[in-house]
């Protein structure tokens, strides 16, 4: 489904990833994990059109994506629920959702049941269903979270990207995402997820790749990550 090979990418002449590769099957959860500063963020940026890679690939649905500008990555089902959540804070949670439909309403995208899609978030988030007319800026961290999921999931992607979902926030509420992607998961949407939290994510994920100084130094099945002895002590220690 998103295929990734020798991707190189950064910030004007500071080169961050230097020639990663990794793959996304369809229905599958994979997992990038690393310290901070490692390239995590800057790969989804790199793959939703936010930054122009240097070289390399991005095939998504075997078509290279790679250098195409954001809202055309949009168009063809590439859904970005990105570090820091970035919502709408003066519109209401509705509005925020109904937005993340917005090139389903312009005819860019298969249109589909809107209105399902709509009810189906409230029923994955009931949370947000009660706030449904409050204004996002006034839901709490949590809460904005989910609907910065529930946003990037109404455009119905064939690809759901999501950075950092636990960020910033109580242990309760990060048992609360990560139930949430694992509820996605379950529902066999293809999605990778970059996460500093790195137990909660190996424990999720269907595969892992662990990033350091922009290159992935290793990958496998996320089982066998978790019991491996370099990545433990790297990045499960506080966990175990």
């Amino acid at each position: 489904m998103l295929t990734i090979e020798n991707l190189v990418a950064g910030y004007g002449k500071v080169q961050v990833l230097h020639g990663i590769s990794l793959e996304v099957p369809q229905g599958r959860l994979v997992t990038l994990i690393g310290s901070n500063g490692a390239g995590k963020t800057t790969t989804l940026r790199a793959l939703s059109g936010m930054i122009e890679p240097q070289s390399g690939s991005i095939r998504l649905d075997g078509k290279d994506i790679a250098g195409l500008p954001a809202y055309e990555i949009t168009r063809r089902g590439m859904a970005h629920s990105p570090e820091g959540r970035r919502v709408f804070p003066t519109l209401p949670v509705t509005d925020n959702l109904l937005l993340g439909a917005f090139t389903r309403f312009t005819g860019m995208r298969p249109r589909g049941d809107t209105s399902a899609d709509l009810d189906r978030m409230f029923e994955l988030f009931p949370r947000l269903r009660e706030r449904r007319t409050q204004l996002a800026g006034t839901l709490s961290g949590g809460e904005q979270q989910m609907l910065a999921m529930a946003r990037a999931l109404m455009l119905n992607p064939e690809v759901l990207l999501l950075d950092e979902p636990s960020m910033g926030l109580a242990p309760k509420l990060v048992e609360e995402v990560f139930a949430t992607v694992a509820r996605l998961k379950e529902r066999k949407i293809t999605m990778l997820l970059v996460e500093q939290f790195a137990a909660a994510a190996l424990e999720v994920a269907d595969y892992g790749y662990v990033m350091e100084n922009g290159r992935i130094s290793i990958h496998g099945p996320a089982a066998q990550l978790r019991n491996d002895p370099a990545v433990r002590d790297a990045y499960l220690g506080v966990a175990h």
